[in-house]
């Protein structure tokens, strides 16, 4: 009882949390590009080719430093690794109020992008305080703090920088980080007890041949990729795609109401299918909710109406909604617990791959076939990760038994 008593505290200390990290790293996207141009008079391909470059580095240096956490944390304890990525991700941005050069700008994305991994590692935080039964539901809750703060954040970061300037903007945000670190802080670390004869710790050695070992798992953690590359792919052309379905009268407004329909659909429904998975089956869940952003994807090629378009981007909020929840709550049900901040660290690493290839093989396939051929290709990988995630379900059921029971 006593545990479930600071399991469900520590719930809703992450999800203001989280609400605030990810909210404070989407407030400077909208003027990055922006921040770039003031530090002199620069060409527009000048700027395109350095926020580029600035927005990738950080997906990067995510990419190669998550598993690196998730080890640590799963060997000295996930709050303290919480409380140096927060206070590690604001003095990186503090700093940025400083920048006077492209160069600098870039190197501190590049620490934001070290210390970027406080979302996927307070999900192995809470996750190893939540029992198998009930993670899908948990997860799907501390979810929706991140997607809250996601829809908010790019809003009130313009608004800000419109009102006090960009390096003030930095230093409002540093501040809200700081503020997370304290939440963390006020926490209480456990983990649910373990069964008898089971390691208290792994080498990444031990970690990789427990992941390797299984298909149905692998084949899992592939699809976290193939998920972000899928929903990233959209991201470079949207605006451009709205441009043309509207026009260009009032365009930030309505590309940014399109962004914002697929982050509500994703807020309304992630613990839903959290629940769902943890009565029906995580893999369950998580292939249908492939088929359905796949198929749903598909007729975003066709639209030739701006509401068209919205209605769509929230029927893919709801499905993309859930796939986060049901893969961490998987991860929680098939990985040892003493592991699974490694594990977990393997994904996000994946999962900012997909951040990494999405944007380019959007641009590239736009570029050369056409807004609709985005959705189109989109919606097939979606399609073929849920025939093949189905397929190695059922030639190995004894790996997938849990998760279909």
């Amino acid at each position: 009882m006593e545990n479930q008593k600071y399991s469900k505290r520590n719930l809703g200390i992450m999800w203001f949390a989280n609400f605030f990290i990810s909210a404070c790293m989407t407030m400077v996207l909208p003027f990055l590009s922006l921040y770039i141009d003031s530090f002199g008079q620069y060409s527009s391909e000048f700027v395109q080719h350095w926020s580029g470059l600035c927005f990738s580095v950080t997906f990067v240096a995510a990419f190669l430093f998550s598993p690196i956490w998730g080890k640590i944390g799963d060997k000295f304890g996930r709050k303290t690794i919480l409380i140096i990525l927060a206070i590690g991700l604001g003095i990186s941005i503090f700093l940025m109020s400083f920048a006077n050069s492209v160069w600098e700008v870039f190197i501190l994305r590049f620490f934001t992008g070290f210390f970027t991994g406080f979302i996927p590692m307070s999900q192995a935080f809470i996750s190893t305080q939540t029992p198998k039964k009930v993670a899908g539901k948990v997860l799907g809750t501390l979810q929706t703090g991140s997607i809250t703060g996601a829809l908010i954040g790019p809003l009130l970061g313009g608004v800000l920088a419109d009102s006090f300037g960009y390096a003030a903007t930095f230093r409002f945000t540093s501040l809200a980080i700081f503020i997370s670190a304290i939440l963390v802080f006020t926490t209480k670390e456990f983990v649910l007890p373990v069964q008898k004869g089971t390691k208290s710790s792994y080498t990444s050695k031990e970690v990789l041949a427990y992941i390797l070992k299984n298909p149905v798992f692998i084949t899992v953690l592939l699809i976290s990729a193939f998920i972000q590359i899928a929903h990233f792919s959209i991201q470079p052309i949207l605006s451009l795609y709205v441009s043309e379905l509207h026009g260009p009268e009032n365009i930030a407004f309505f590309a940014g109401l399109a962004f914002s329909a697929a982050g509500l659909g994703n807020l309304l429904m992630a613990r839903k299918w959290g629940e769902m998975g943890d009565r029906s089956g995580h893999l369950k869940v998580l292939v249908i909710l492939l088929f359905i952003a796949g198929i749903i994807y598909f007729p975003g090629g066709f639209v030739n109406q701006y509401w068209q378009l919205l209605i769509i981007r929230f029927i893919l909020g709801v499905a993309i909604g859930g796939m986060v929840p049901v893969r961490v709550a998987y991860i929680r049900q098939e990985v040892p617990i003493a592991m699974q901040g490694e594990v977990m660290g393997y994904e996000t690493s994946l999962r900012f791959l997909g951040n990494i290839i999405g944007p380019a093989l959007g641009g590239v396939i736009a570029g050369n076939f056409g807004f609709s051929m985005v959705f189109f290709s989109t919606s097939i990988l979606l399609l073929a990760s849920g025939i093949f995630l189905f397929s190695m379900m059922h030639r190995h059921p004894k790996l997938s038994k849990q998760s279909i029971s």
